[in-house]
């Protein structure tokens, strides 16, 4: 079949082998794809969007190029055909020329269909929210990898159901595109606390808040800054919920969720840190009660122009996911796993001296500082265990640097110290943001601080010498350290923020 002498220009050739070329890939590497079972992030990238955004770009230069030949053709008083072309059926030539068309036509379609519905899914995907971007990204996704909510998929979270979102979610991923290119992102990226989705149209798609599990049990694991890393353990029952099942939400740590109830906060610090304002609103029978924070009241402008929000999941648990573990918490979790040996004397102490008194410029720096402060550490003022225990100190820089890489990311200044968990007490404010004994009302009721309206301490101490609780009662707490004063004369992060 003969073509138009029109399409006999550099635009539309052009365009014609861009065409080409951009489906050849497109097949090729969908065809590898499904042979292999491999591919990535890049190869998702080029397959879906880049090589059929240059499909697409080709076949619009093929009609540009014939209407530039033809405008051409004119200016210079050439002859051009001005009539349409009669398509007769009745004529063989005609017919074989439409069918190729509609043939054509039908298979760009399918396989228009195909990239459309693929690109979508990889848009959606783990690997391009967290690789795409994969220095920006790096702390989130690994920190996402090692979390609860590791097989859910982010866009469940971030983005959540409906079309609406979606576009949304896609539209803000433009400027976070030219941010990354033009290298105009914040070093750590800001948590989104303004613009996240309410978790009752996402966390509680899962999460069904009148069927919450009872009370839990959770155990702890903590070593002491000694020469022993003496072992120091504490069991808890977390009031979750009621005791019996029946009552669902009106007692427990998830009554500020029921729904016969409404718990309203200002925050005046713009990243939900303090709430000197908080309301209490019964919605069966409309008793109404607000609370201020008698040594931090809220100012009057506050009062008069601030945001009101009506507390849900996420302002108590606000890193489901991307969970950056403390010094003291990854320390831990290694030395209970023997990943750092708890026989090697004082190697909690001196991790503990690295993590908070050296500052790391990048990773590889943080794994020479570390190996290097370790090592002379026990071969400079221990060398009998450095000589007998050479094994376990190579051992334990090992698991140090692993904990570090997996919870630290000096490049974007990313780490527990950026992102505060709203979830305890111990490291962060978290709950005592509210429950602080100085909220108060006007007719001089108080939003406790009492330990046992979350938890009750079942037994605590050494192992092989635990105090153990009696049946349904509460151990009152005992601090490991003796503390001058007491451990109740401040908040509990007042020392743990920065000290293990």
């Amino acid at each position: 079949m003969k073509l138009p002498r029109s399409l006999d220009n550099p635009i539309s050739i052009f365009g014609g082998i861009m065409a080409v070329v951009s489906l050849a890939i497109i097949l090729f590497l969908f065809i590898f794809s499904l042979i292999t079972n491999e591919g990535g992030a890049y190869s998702g990238l080029v397959t879906f969007i880049f090589a059929p955004a240059f499909l697409i770009l080709g076949l619009i230069l093929i009609p540009l190029g014939v209407y530039f030949r033809i405008r051409r053709r004119k200016r210079k008083g050439e002859a051009a055909r001005e009539n349409w072309r009669v398509l007769d059926l009745n004529k063989v030539k005609h017919r074989k020329a439409l069918l190729t068309f509609l043939l054509i036509s039908l298979f760009l379609v399918f396989i228009s269909s195909i990239g459309s519905y693929e690109a979508y899914h990889f848009t959606e995907s783990n690997e391009f929210c967290g690789e795409m971007c994969h220095t920006v990204m790096a702390p989130e996704y690994t920190t996402y990898q090692n979390s609860p909510h590791a097989r859910v998929k982010c866009v469940e979270c971030h983005v959540g159901e409906g079309a609406t979102w979606y576009v949304q979610s896609k539209l803000s991923g433009l400027y976070q595109v030219y941010s990354v290119l033009a290298k105009k992102y914040p070093q750590p990226i800001a948590t989104p606390v303004h613009s996240l989705r309410p978790a009752r149209e996402t966390c509680e798609q899962c999460h069904w808040p009148e069927k919450f599990y009872p009370n839990q049990l959770v155990k702890e694991k903590h070593f002491l800054a000694d020469s022993a890393n003496t072992e120091w353990d504490i069991h808890l029952r977390m009031l979750v919920s009621s005791e019996d099942k029946t009552k669902g939400l009106a007692e427990g740590i998830h009554w500020h969720i029921n729904p016969d109830v409404k718990v309203d906060y200002m925050d005046a610090s713009d990243d939900r840190e303090e709430l000197p304002w908080v309301r209490y609103i019964n919605l069966a029978t409309g008793d109404t009660i607000v609370y201020t924070d008698s040594e931090n009241p809220p100012d009057e402008e506050l009062l008069a122009k601030g945001e009101v929000r009506q507390m849900d999941c996420i302002d108590c648990h606000n890193r489901p996911s991307h969970v950056y573990l403390t010094p003291q918490d990854f320390t831990n979790q290694k030395l209970a796993t023997n990943q750092i040996p708890k026989s090697l004397p004082y190697i909690k102490q001196i991790a503990m001296d690295i993590m908070f008194s050296e500052v790391f410029e990048s990773a590889d720096t943080a794994k020479i500082i570390i190996r290097d402060r370790i090592e002379s550490f026990y071969e400079e003022e221990h060398p009998e265990i450095f000589a007998r225990q050479k094994a376990q100190i190579d051992q334990a820089v090992k698991g140090l640097i692993a904990a570090f890489s997996n919870n630290i990311f000096p490049y974007m200044q990313a780490s527990w110290d950026a992102y505060p968990d709203h979830i305890g007490h111990k490291v962060y404010n978290g709950c005592f943001r509210c429950h602080n004994d100085r909220h108060t009302s006007e007719d001089g009721r108080v939003i406790s601080m009492d330990c046992n309206l979350c938890h009750t301490i079942l037994q605590q101490g050494t192992p092989g010498e635990y105090e153990v609780a009696q049946f349904d009662e509460s151990l009152e707490f005992k601090h490991p350290v003796k503390l001058r004063g007491g451990y109740k004369v401040g908040l509990c992060a007042d020392c743990h923020r920065y000290l293990y």
